[in-house]
């Protein structure tokens, strides 16, 4: 009934296998890679026929995260699995870019790439092993895909990397580095780094793809027993109509692009393209393929703007292949935020803004491994007028989920300690212009809207979006690109980080990859981009204020024992939501011990921590307290002095003159101020009032009661009974 086929080998330390013929085999491609105790199926099906009426490839990735993988049931309503989460989208993202250049050009067939985790073993993550199990699942699909393509998680600890780093490893580590390539060539890198340098980086790249060399065979060698026959792409000759848009066109594309402006270039050039579609309607009639004279079109247009690059060594926008556009930086825009900036960077422009949140405001996150709080959260809008077009306004998308989550791992390593800076921290990016490296305006943006709320940063942080033109041995790396550089252009290489190293690097090819020489200059013409854009930020800001602004909350932590949580919360958390009642203040209590209490106003503060200090600290002897008569009895009167805490003023503690009535000295309800002499012998508080100025707290000179006074009084008291 089955067909098995499988390949093991022992990789990083633990065991990977390649499992397929068992499970969905209708799909073109199925398999079940396993590592440690981590299992992800992955199937991969393709249309018979090509799509019609498209330009591009229609490939769709999904990766997806069953709770049963690690044991759970799904919170909510439904008890189900619902919509991708940000890191279902993110690992989709991650499977997807490697994969997509390596299809074959003119197979235009509709594909779908599904993942799916089956087991979790909580120390093997699932992303490496559902990038290798897509690769090993098109491999032997018959899908014209050149691939396999491997893929290497790399962390760095004690000046060493670690290929494949368990999840416990990973809480020790300098670098989340993954990367994805094949035999010979890099393809797509993905990281977070502790401000790491140029040569590091470049080094935990290279320890990768040496990594992952072990994979590729082992699909290779699985492929060679099980691969289907490769799938018949239909090619049509549109020689003849190449050269008549080439005749056509090439003369008014040339002048179009050496227009700076982008709009006005974006106008020559769609102009150029109506006019070589009346042209060719003459020319072809109803023969005509769109669809092909677009693609050509399209090639026409790269091949001039590659050709000015490589030999004359001239961008569009008339720079040097180094050279930054313009920058202009403000911080402060919006009045009423807490942090603002305006960093604009040629026609890209992003606005960005910071909110200081409570604990309160901490972001859930449900995941195989628990649910966990982050106090970090950064948000990327990319609305249609950025780039001046009229589009749909829904659900956050997945180039936004993606680019949001590239600016955060770079601005991520320079916050500080939830220790040193207890405020949940939001940060959103509006892209309000786009000519190219959106996401990096975001870093920039993101750094200066920081330090105007006077978040401290260890340092400021700037973001630079690398190019690359490559024909044969001939290549141009290109710093700071514009729109028209990375759609027409090889590579997509985002480089983030301080004056002092790197914190982010993402890599995205549209070719068969690149290698350790074109990554070494692209990494070194960075560093100097970085520096300059660093310079032009210091011009507005160079460290974080001294403090928020007046309308941000202002929050302090206080640590108490971990077996008086349950007195400042109180029965049904009674306690402390009187508290924030009568403070103002928002309360929040850990399980450590470690209490949030946050307000603009500074008095609701220190009134929220007198109180918790009331119920959680014990009241010192000799001490002067202020307190409520609660209740009177024949012998003295009870005062409830210290948070919840009552003591006994007995009847000769309450003046220092004599007293024969209770009543005489105090009444219920009365506030008085008491002073603790010592306890009991069943540790209740013994207070006296005598020698206090009722008026004022203050003790009279002389006329104090003391400890020792009282004893003989006790004592005497004891003989009566």
């Amino acid at each position: 009934m089955f067909n098995i086929q499988k390949e093991e080998i022992t990789w990083g330390g633990r065991n990977l296998k390649i499992e397929t013929g068992k499970v969905a085999r209708q799909a073109d491609g199925a398999v079940i890679v396993t590592y440690g105790g981590t299992s992800v199926i992955a199937t991969v099906c393709a249309e018979k026929k090509p799509k019609s009426g498209i330009d591009f490839f229609p490939l769709t990735v999904n990766y997806q995260e069953k709770s049963y993988a690690s044991g759970k049931i799904p919170g909510g309503y439904f008890k189900r699995e619902g919509r991708p989460t940000e890191r279902e989208t993110l690992i989709s993202r991650l499977i997807d870019r490697p994969i997509r250049p390596l299809f074959v050009k003119e197979f235009k067939n509709e594909t779908q790439v599904i993942a799916t985790v089956l087991t979790y073993d909580h120390e093997n993550d699932a992303d490496i092993v559902a990038m290798i199990a897509c690769s090993a699942a098109l491999t032997i699909s018959g899908i014209p895909f050149k691939g396999p393509i491997g893929a290497a998680k790399v962390g760095y600890n004690n000046n060493e990397f670690i290929l494949n780093p368990t999840t416990s490893e990973m809480q020790d580590s300098n670098l989340d580095l993954i990367v994805a390539g094949t035999k010979n060539a890099i393809l797509m890198i993905e990281s977070e780094a502790s401000e790491l340098s140029e040569k590091i980086m470049l080094e935990a790249v290279m320890f990768a793809h040496g990594g992952m060399q072990d994979v590729i065979e082992m699909i290779k060698n699985l492929a060679r027993k099980c691969a289907k026959d490769p799938m018949e792409i239909e090619l049509k000759d549109h020689s003849a109509m190449e050269n008549f848009i080439t005749k056509v066109a090439k003369v008014k594309l040339e002048d179009a692009f050496k227009i700076i402006d982008k709009q006005e270039r974006y106008k020559e050039v769609t102009k150029t393209k109506d006019f070589v579609f009346e042209e060719l309607s003459k020319e072809y009639g109803e023969d005509l393929d769109d669809i092909a004279a677009s693609d050509i079109f399209k090639n026409i247009e790269s091949n001039i703007v590659r050709t000015l690059i490589l030999k004359d060594s001239k961008r569009i926008d008339g720079r040097g292949l180094a050279d930054i556009r313009p920058i202009s930086v403000e911080v402060g825009t919006l009045a009423q935020t807490h942090g603002s900036s305006l960093f604009t960077r040629g026609e890209t422009q992003a606005l960005v803004v910071t909110t200081l949140g409570t604990a309160e405001d901490e972001q859930y996150i449900d995941s195989l491994d628990g649910t966990k709080k982050e106090n970090f959260l950064l948000h990327y809008n990319f609305p249609p007028y950025s780039v001046g077009e009229v589009g749909r306004i829904g659900a956050t998308g997945r180039r936004e989920v993606g680019h949001g989550k590239l600016a955060w791992r770079a601005i991520h390593p320079l916050l500080p300690s939830k220790d040193e800076f207890p405020y949940t921290i939001r940060i959103v990016s509006e892209i309000t212009e786009s000519n190219g490296s959106s996401s990096m305006a975001s870093v920039c943006g993101a750094s200066l809207s920081l330090m105007d709320a006077g978040v401290p940063i260890r340092e400021p942080i700037a973001g630079i979006a690398m190019g690359l033109i490559l024909e044969g041995k001939d290549y141009a790396v290109l710093s700071d690109i514009i729109g028209d550089e990375d759609h027409l252009g090889d590579m997509d290489f985002k480089v983030a980080g301080t004056s002092k190293g790197i914190t982010t690097l993402q890599m995205d090819i549209k070719i068969a990859g690149i290698t350790k020489e074109i990554m070494k200059k692209a990494l070194d013409q960075a560093k100097d981009g970085r520096k300059h854009i660093l310079s032009e930020m210091q011009k507005a800001i160079k460290t974080s204020r001294n403090d928020v602004a007046d309308n941000a909350p202002r929050i302090v932590t206080m640590n108490i024992p971990v077996d008086k949580i349950k007195d400042v919360i109180g029965s049904g958390g009674k306690v402390i939501k009187e508290m924030v009642e009568q403070t103002g203040a928002k309360i929040s209590v850990e399980d450590s011990g470690v209490i949030t209490i946050a307000s603009a106003d500074k008095n609701a503060i220190e009134m929220a921590k007198e109180k918790i200090h009331m119920i959680v600290d014990e009241p010192e002897v000799g001490e002067i307290y202020k307190g409520k008569i609660v209740k009177i009895v024949d012998f003295g009167a009870f005062v409830n002095f210290f948070g919840p805490r009552d003591g006994l003023v007995h009847i000769s503690q309450l003046s220092n003159e004599r007293t024969s009535q209770v009543t005489d000295v105090v009444n219920e309800n009365e506030e008085v101020y008491v002073k603790l002499i010592g306890f009991d012998d069943r540790g209740k508080a013994r207070l006296s009032m005598k020698g206090l100025d009722q008026k004022t707290g203050l003790e009279v000179k002389g006329e104090t009661s003391t400890d020792d006074e009282v004893k003989p009084k006790r004592s005497r008291k004891k003989k009566k009974d």
